[in-house]
C-alpha cells in the first residue's frame, strides 16, 4: 500500500465475495462494483449526516462538502487502513443550539472548531503514548453519563419540533420504529433516512414544505462558507463533546478491527487526530463537526467489502453533491414535524447510548461513588442547569460533564483517604453453568 493508502489489490476475480471471505481494506473489486458499494455508503450516511444541519440550522450543503473532504482527509491520515466515512456528528447538536443563542453561528462554529483542536490534540497523545490514560480520566461510568446527558438535554427541541406537527412527526417516528423492526441488514439500517422520507411527503401532501428557495436556487455553484468567531463561553460546551467522539471512534476502530481480523491498535490516535483535523475545518467553513459513523460499518456488515476504495468514492461522491445550491435547498425544506419526529428517536438513541457504556463496562451502581456520580451529573444536564460568571454561561452538558468529573474523582479520593474505598467499581462476571 503506498502512504495515502491509494494502492488497492484486486480481490479474487473481481466481481464476487466467496463464503468466510471479506474484502480487505487494501483490496478492492472491479471499479463499477465498488463505485456501487460507494454509492450505498452514501446513502448510509445520507439521513444523519443532513438531519444535524438542519437541526441546527445550518446550510447542509456546507456541511455535506466538508464531510466529503473530512472522509478523504481520514483515508490519507490512517493510510488506508481504516474504512470509514466521517458524517455529522450528534453530539454537537446540543452545544450548537445552546452556542447560537448567545453567540450566534459564528460563534458555534468557532465551538466545533476548539472541539476539533482537542481532539486532534487528544489523538496525538494516544498515538504516542496508547490509550490506557483515557480510562483512568474518565472510568466508564463518567463517560457513560456525559454521552447520556447530552443526548438528553435535547429532549426539549425535539418536542417543540414534533408538537410544530404532530401528524407529520407521528408518522416520521412511526415509519422509523417500523422499518427497524421489520427489516435486516441494510435497509434496516437505513430505517431513520426512511423514516424522514415517509414524514416528507406526509408534510408535503399536508401542504407543510415551502418549495420557493428550491426554484431560486442554481443547479450548480458553491456551497455557503462562513467564518468563525471565537468566545471563552462556548469551552464548556463543546469540550465535553470531545470525550464523546474519542469514544466513538476507538470504537469504531475496534469494530473494523473485529470484522477484518486486523490489528489496528497503532490507528487510535491516528483515527481521532484524522477526525479532529476534520472537525477544524469544518468549523473554519461554515460546517457541522464529523465522527466515524455506525451507519457505514453495517454496510460493510452487511456487503462483506471493507475496501477504502469505496470510501473514496463516497467521500468525492458527496463533494460533488455538495456543489448543487439546488440540492441542498431542497433538503433544507424538511419540515419541522418530520425533524421532531427523528429527533425523538436520535437524541433518545444518544442518551441509550450512555447506558450502553455503562451496561458494556459493566459498571456497578451498588458502589456509591457510580450512582452519585450518574444521578448528579443527569439531572444538571438533562434540567439545563445554569451557572452565570460575568459574561460567561455555563448551560446543563458544561455543568452536568463537569459534575461527573468533580463527583467521581472528588468522592473516589476522599474514599481513599477515609479508608472506605471499594473495589467493585464494576458488576461481578456471571458465569455460566
Amino acid at each position: 500500500m503506498s502512504l495515502l493508502g491509494t494502492r488497492w489489490k484486486l480481490h479474487g476475480d473481481g466481481r464476487s465475495v466467496r463464503p468466510g471471505e471479506v474484502v480487505a481494506p487494501g483490496e478492492r473489486l472491479a471499479w463499477p462494483i465498488t463505485i456501487g458499494v460507494g454509492l450505498q455508503h452514501v446513502v448510509a450516511m445520507f439521513g444523519a449526516t443532513f438531519l444535524v444541519p438542519i437541526l441546527t440550522h445550518m446550510p447542509p450543503a456546507t456541511t455535506l462538502f466538508f464531510s466529503g473532504i473530512g472522509t478523504l482527509l481520514f483515508l490519507v491520515v490512517t493510510r488506508g487502513r481504516v474504512p470509514s466515512y466521517l458524517g455529522s456528528s450528534f453530539a454537537f447538536i446540543a452545544p450548537i443550539l445552546a452556542s447560537q443563542q448567545q453567540f450566534g453561528v459564528a460563534g458555534a462554529l468557532g465551538g466545533v472548531v476548539v472541539a476539533g483542536v482537542v481532539l486532534a490534540a487528544v489523538g496525538a497523545v494516544v498515538q504516542a503514548f496508547g490509550a490506557h490514560w483515557i480510562n483512568a480520566i474518565m472510568p466508564p461510568v463518567v463517560t457513560g453519563t456525559i454521552v447520556a446527558l447530552i443526548g438528553l438535554n435535547l429532549a426539549p427541541a425535539a418536542k417543540q419540533n414534533f408538537d410544530a406537527a404532530p401528524v407529520t412527526a407521528l408518522v416520521t417516528l412511526l415509519a422509523i420504529i417500523l422499518v427497524s423492526v421489520l427489516f435486516r441488514g441494510i435497509l434496516g439500517r437505513l430505517s431513520i433516512l426512511i423514516g424522514v422520507v415517509a414524514g416528507y411527503i406526509v408534510a408535503v401532501w399536508r401542504g407543510e414544505v415551502n418549495f420557493s428557495k428550491i426554484d431560486a436556487a442554481a443547479w450548480i455553484g458553491l456551497p455557503h462558507f462562513q467564518t468563525p468567531a471565537f468566545h471563552l463561553g462556548v469551552l464548556g460546551l463543546f469540550v465535553p463533546v470531545v470525550l464523546v467522539l474519542v469514544a466513538e471512534n476507538v470504537g469504531h476502530v475496534k469494530s473494523v478491527a473485529a470484522m477484518t481480523g486486523a490489528n489496528l491498535d497503532d490507528m487510535a490516535g491516528r483515527a481521532l487526530m484524522a477526525d479532529g483535523a476534520a472537525t477544524v475545518l469544518a468549523g473554519l467553513g461554515g460546517g457541522s463537526g464529523t465522527t466515524t459513523y455506525a451507519e457505514n460499518i453495517g454496510v460493510m456488515a452487511a456487503t462483506k467489502v471493507y475496501s477504502t476504495a469505496a470510501y473514496w468514492v463516497a467521500g468525492v461522491t458527496a463533494l460533488l453533491l455538495s456543489f448543487s445550491p439546488k440540492f441542498g435547498e431542497l433538503i433544507a425544506t424538511v419540515p419541522a414535524g418530520v425533524l421532531g419526529g427523528a429527533a425523538t428517536m436520535l437524541y433518545g438513541m444518544i442518551g441509550v447510548l450512555g447506558v450502553k457504556i455503562w451496561v458494556q463496562n459493566r459498571v456497578n451502581f451498588s458502589n456509591p461513588v457510580n450512582i452519585t456520580t450518574a444521578a448528579v451529573a443527569l439531572i444538571v444536564g438533562i434540567a439545563d442547569y445554569t451557572w452565570k460568571v460575568g459574561d460567561l454561561a455555563f448551560a446543563g452538558i458544561a455543568l452536568g460533564s463537569a459534575a461527573a468529573l468533580i463527583v467521581f474523582h472528588g468522592m473516589s479520593a476522599l474514599a481513599r483517604w477515609r479508608g472506605t474505598a471499594t473495589d467493585d467499581a464494576t458488576e461481578p462476571a456471571v458465569r455460566s453453568r
